[in-house]
């Protein structure tokens, strides 16, 4: 009993001796850039090699809506996608992207009117949406989704393709070579 009361003691005083030597953990930094300054926040991974002759052709699905007035975050996926492999060497005319939305964030794809009406707020989405369609990337609504919800083409963000389903916009990305991101 007592050993073990001197080995509780023992580890506390280390815990505490460390907590004082001034060693700290830190989170690691995520910025944003440096193709999007204002989205797509990423970090170093110190020790990783990237191959900076790497080419993607990669689509990503959302389906999953963002709270009224608020970002999507898996849309803001596809700028630090961007922006983590162009600070690893990837030049940016290597890296083609492509955005499926349906479902609940088809709402997200909408104009300022259009999502004023129907969420009380601003749609802080169009300006991310606006970026990704500035650097080539396809923003793809998912017809089907839009006719249930009663959203016309006018109705979404200028630029927005509308496809006639979500699975018909993926099927066709794949016979042209993007892979699906899992995420």
């Amino acid at each position: 009993m007592v050993n073990k009361n001197c080995a509780l003691k023992f580890r506390a005083i280390l815990l505490f001796a460390s907590l004082l030597s001034g060693g700290t953990a830190t989170a690691a930094e995520f910025t944003a850039g440096p193709v999007f300054t204002d989205f797509g926040k990423k970090t170093t991974v110190e020790g990783v090699q990237f191959d900076a002759s790497a080419h993607f052709k990669v689509a990503f699905d959302v389906a999953k809506g963002a709270d009224a007035g608020s970002l999507n975050r898996q849309f803001d996926s596809l700028a630090r996608f961007i922006n983590m492999h162009v600070a690893s060497g990837v030049p940016a005319q290597n890296i083609t992207l492509a955005l499926v939305v349906h479902g609940g964030a088809t709402l997200d794809l909408l104009n300022a009117v259009a999502y004023q009406q129907k969420q009380q707020a601003a749609n802080p989405n169009i300006r991310l949406i606006d970026a990704l369609l500035r650097h080539n990337v396809r923003v793809i609504v998912c017809g089907q989704s839009a006719a249930a919800h009663g959203y016309e083409k006018a109705d979404f963000i200028s630029g927005v393709e509308v496809a006639l389903s979500a699975m018909s916009a993926h099927a066709l990305l794949q016979q042209q070579g993007y892979t699906l991101n899992p995420f």
